[in-house]
Parts: C-alpha cells; structure tokens; sequence
C-alpha cells in the first residue's frame, strides 16, 4: 500500500479526476516529447471524462499546459467508454502534415492519481506491508500501538512536516470560503452559501449554531473548489469539505492542538488509503459513495480517535461513515461540481460527528468490518450503470427541475442583459 500523500493532494478544483489528473497527464505527456518538432496536439477525451467535462474545467486545465507551447484541439468521445477506467485520455502530437509523432494513452483514475497499462501511480510504492485494517488491528493491539503510530512507523517522521502543510491548506481553503460570496461559475446561477450559514448559526441556541458552523466550514471548502479555488483531496476534490470542517470544528470548539489535528489527518488517511488500494475513490468508477463515502469515513476515523476512541471504536466509527453512503451516485448536474455535489459534503460532515459520537457509546464490537463493507462498497461500484457515475446523464442531472428551467424557461431570465442560453 502506498504512501497516503497519495490521500492528501494539494491543488486547484474543481475534481481530483478530471481537472488535476488531467492537468497532471499533459505535464508529463510534454515531457515525452521534448527534442521533437511538433507542430499541434490532439486531446481525445473519453467516457466520464468527456460527459462532464466542461463542466469540470477538464479542457481548460489540459489547455492550460499545452497551448502556451503549441495549438491543441480537444475531441470530445463520452460515448466511448474504455477497458481500463471510464476517464481516458489520448494525447497525440503531430507534425506540420498532421502525421501522428507521439502518443500517450493514460487514464485518470481518482484523486489526482494517473495509471495506464505500463504504470500505476496508485502501486508505485510499497510503504505499508498491510493493507486491510483487519490485518493491521491484531498486530497495533499486540504492540500498543495507534493507528497514526503505525503511519508515523511506516512512512517515517517527515510525514508530520507534509500533513502539517495540508491541514494549513485546509484551514485556509475555510478561512476563504467564509470570506467569499457572490455566484459560482459554470451558469447554473448558484450562489455561496457558507458566510450566510455561518451568520445565521450564531443566531441559534448552542447546539444548532455548532451543527451550523459545521455545515458552513464545509460549504465554505466546497465552494472554494467548485471555483477552481485551493484544496486539498480528502480523498477527492469532490468530497474536500468533509475532513477539514469536522477538523475545523473539533479544534475550535474543544481545543485539540495542531499534534493531534495532525495524528488525526494520518489515521483518516490510513483509513482512506485502504479503500482505495482495494476500491475505488473515483467517482466515475464507484459513484460518489468512493467520494463522499469515503471522505466521511475518514472523518469518522478522526473524529474518533480525538475523542479518545479505541482502535475498534475507530474502525467502527469508519465503518459507519462508509457503510450508510453504499449506493450513492454520482450524478452532478451540468457535469458541475456543484448540486449536489456542495450540499453533500455538509452532510457527510455532520454524519460523520454522528458515526463518531454513535461508536464511542460501544464498546467496538460489530458484526460488519470496514473491510467488508470496502469490498462490497467496490462490487456495488461496479454493479452501477454507467449513467450514474460521473457522466451527468441519469439521476439528478436528467430529473432535476433546475435544469429543465434553465432549459425551457429561460423568460424567467429576461430581465438581465445579454444573452441567455441553458448552461447544460
């Protein structure tokens, strides 16, 4: 199992997937071609990729890599849907004739990470010798050992110094989010919400105004990447508000130091880094339940552990954030990651305090393991009909009202100035 740097990715939004994976394979793809004379390129998008998108700045995070050297055009195939993973991309140089000079095949297959049939990021590293929580809870209660100890003994000391840069950089994507307002780019007219929610929470008796302040910390990240803003995987772009705001929240209301902020990040990520050696964190492969499910999860495992959780207790918290997300898809409307995509990470926050606050009233003892459902998680992944994983063409993105108003209503629209035209 690797390294769960592979977990905490610091980059731009609006998707892990299809803006930072993208943007990641057009980088390295320049780099092959170095010494040769090249007149264009070619980008073939494919599957997942191609349905949504423009609706999450796939063309332009490949543009803005390859254009400033030479012209590309970007061919759209979402009908096309490959062997290896829904999100292909074939990268073509050509000469001054158009003749085929180099060709680069490679997929992104969730959270930033990249693979095709000659390489896997995903496998690169083999930093952990256990790679089920099954088999590592025997062996840490045999030693008396945490799960971030295992972390700490598996990836080495430095890994404080990497999350100590990520819960920075999720601290501050809150700190903005809250600070920002107006609407979000992509057409569908939505407008942020965290700064309202985080008024209107001080307004309310204690324990609504913290479940308020949950809810706005984790819109306040969400929105930040659904405008391209700074994030960081959690373990996805798309599910980015969960972590930090239950993370946020904990330390703002109880105290818990940054050492232990930080312990916390690495038992989430150990959590987060299993499903997706034996899973799935690709919502174009497994649906949101790999996104938002997992990043629930690993909420859950952190929460847990600050609350002095034992290693059952955390497993089960996990466990729960996971288990009670099975099924669900992916279906954002007009490919943004917008609805339901903001709306989701602030409930999976607050459902994850649920999970945590649920397990330490146990004693850890369950019948389902977070292996088992990690497993099932992945065979429900694969039982899913494309049209629900990430390619906007069945489930909310084809049913909701919204999007057949800015289709068929646009009247309603005639007041402002300029043209209007449907953002699907």
């Amino acid at each position: 199992m690797d390294t769960i740097k592979q977990i905490y990715r610091i980059g731009n939004g609006p998707s892990s997937s299809h803006t930072m994976g993208p943007k990641r394979a057009a980088t390295l793809f320049l780099k092959q071609i170095e010494g040769l004379v090249v007149s264009s390129f070619e980008v073939t998008l494919y599957g997942s990729l191609a349905a949504t998108g423009k609706g999450h700045m796939t063309d332009q995070a490949i543009l803005s890599v390859l254009n400033p050297t030479h012209p590309t055009e970007i061919i759209w195939e979402p009908s096309v849907e490959l062997k290896f993973h829904p999100n292909g991309i074939l990268f073509r140089a050509l000469d001054g004739e158009g003749k085929e000079i180099k060709r680069f095949m490679v997929y992104s297959i969730g959270g930033g990470v990249l693979a095709n049939e000659d390489f896997n990021e995903q496998v690169t590293n083999e930093v952990y010798k256990l790679s089920h929580i099954t088999e590592m809870m025997p062996i840490l209660q045999k030693y008396g050992m945490s799960y971030w100890e295992y972390v700490e003994h598996c990836e080495g000391k430095e890994i404080w110094d990497y999350l100590a840069e990520v819960w920075k950089v999720m601290k501050q994507s809150i700190h903005d989010g809250l600070e920002a307002e107006g609407v979000l780019p992509g057409g569908l007219g939505l407008r942020r919400k965290a700064a309202e929610y985080m008024v209107r929470s001080l307004s309310y008796s204690e324990s609504v105004r913290s479940r308020g302040k949950v809810y706005a910390y984790a819109l306040a990240v969400s929105e930040q990447n659904a405008s391209g803003g700074l994030v960081v995987t959690a373990p996805t772009c798309g599910s980015c508000g969960v972590m930090p705001a239950v993370l946020y929240h904990l330390q703002d209301t109880r105290n818990f130091t940054d050492k232990r902020i930080l312990r916390a990040l690495a038992t989430a990520g150990l959590f987060g880094n299993v499903v997706r050696t034996n899973a799935s964190i690709s919502g174009a492969e497994v649906g949101c339940q790999g996104e938002v499910g997992v990043a629930c999860s690993m909420a859950a495992a952190a929460a847990s552990q600050l609350f002095g959780g034992t290693l059952a207790q955390i497993e089960y918290a996990a466990e729960m954030g996971l288990e009670h997300h099975l099924g669900l898809t992916c279906d954002p409307v007009c490919g943004l990651v917008q609805i339901p995509c903001i709306e989701r990470n602030a409930f999976a926050a607050s459902r994850a305090l649920d999970a945590n606050t649920y397990a330490n009233f146990t004693d850890g003892r369950h019948r389902v393991s977070f292996d088992r459902v990690v497993a099932t998680m992945h065979q429900t992944g694969k039982d899913l009909p494309s049209l629900y994983k990430e390619t906007s063409t069945g489930g909310l993105a084809t049913n909701s009202e919204l999007d057949g108003e800015t289709q068929t209503d646009e009247a309603k629209f005639s007041e402002l100035d300029g043209p209007h035209t449907s953002p699907c």
